[in-house]
């Protein structure tokens, strides 16, 4: 919501027609990913469980936009439904959070960390196998609640989500890519409409944050050459300087046992060139039994 918020204020400063009282209507839609917190998502259907409801209410015409994490929409969208804008991205990095250790190399041995992130579950087994990488899901308020009641040691979130919702000190640490290599597309709001919507996408167009889309792409593409799903640990990040786009990618074994990596740079007009290119070396670098079906 915190998310959809900051949109309609964009949408209201870049058109005065959206400026005027009532103009934009607000319509919150629980999504079945947010219903279902005892199960992984890998096991219910995938992150495209919080988006479904979306793409049924932009192409029944219940709603004209939607405002979603990127990181939570599906590699391949729905026929009629396209990803039109970006809002210039957050931090895209990951936080630590614990109350018994100030980062994840000081954590004692046998320490639980709660996540429902293969990617993260991965990247901590394998600097620290010592680890325990329990399920922790829900919204940001009922991760930190079992944090507080000693259900986990420690836990992982976004760092911009931290950021939107004012809670950025309770991050003990803020991971670099090195160490957590952030999931395709974190930090970056997106907002899909119909694709035949030229209203909306004129409104959207006026909001559109070049470089994150830009990134976003190069990331996306990355993803769809491993046709990524939240059954694989993956992770991307792409970062620009001047007309020069760096692209990092990552695929795992869950268990942490295994972890390839690849990285491409070039001009930020193949941004979705150079996705595909590191997305096929890992492909082949990994082999096809690594992608869960």
């Amino acid at each position: 919501m915190a998310q959809t918020l900051e949109a309609r204020d964009k949408l209201a400063a870049a058109n005065p027609d959206l400026a005027r009282p009532g103009a934009i209507e607000v319509l919150e839609i629980k999504t079945t990913g947010d219903a279902i917190l005892d199960r992984p998502l890998a096991e219910v259907g995938g992150k495209g469980l919080f988006t479904k409801e979306l793409d049924t209410a932009i192409l029944d015409g219940r709603i004209d936009i939607a405002v979603h994490s990127i990181k939570d929409v599906e590699t391949f969208l729905p026929d009629g439904v396209e990803l039109a804008a970006c809002l210039e991205r957050e931090d895209p990095r990951d936080a630590f959070l614990s109350l018994k250790a100030p980062s994840l190399v000081e954590l004692p041995a046998g320490s639980v960390i709660g996540s429902a992130s293969l990617r993260r579950q991965a990247q901590i087994l394998a600097r620290r196998p010592d680890l325990k990488v329990t399920l922790l899901r829900g919204n940001v308020q009922t991760r930190l609640g079992k944090l507080a009641d000693g259900v986990v040691d420690a836990t992982l979130l976004a760092y911009a989500g931290l950021r939107r919702l004012g809670l950025a000190d309770k991050a003990s640490a803020v991971l670099e890519p090195e160490e957590m290599l952030p999931a395709v597309g974190q930090g970056a709001i997106g907002i899909t409409c119909r694709a035949d919507d030229a209203r909306a996408q004129g409104w959207l167009a006026a909001i559109n944050h070049t470089e994150t889309q830009i990134r976003v792409t190069a990331e996306r593409a990355l993803l769809a050459a491993l046709d990524g799903s939240c059954r694989t640990p993956i992770g991307g990040l792409a970062e620009i300087a001047g007309d020069r786009l760096r692209l990092r990618g990552l695929v795992a074994r869950a268990d942490g046992s295994e972890i390839f990596e690849a990285e491409r740079t070039g001009s930020i007009a193949d941004a979705a060139a150079l996705g595909d290119d590191t997305g096929r070396e890992l492909r082949a670098r990994a082999g096809d039994d690594i992608f869960a079906p």
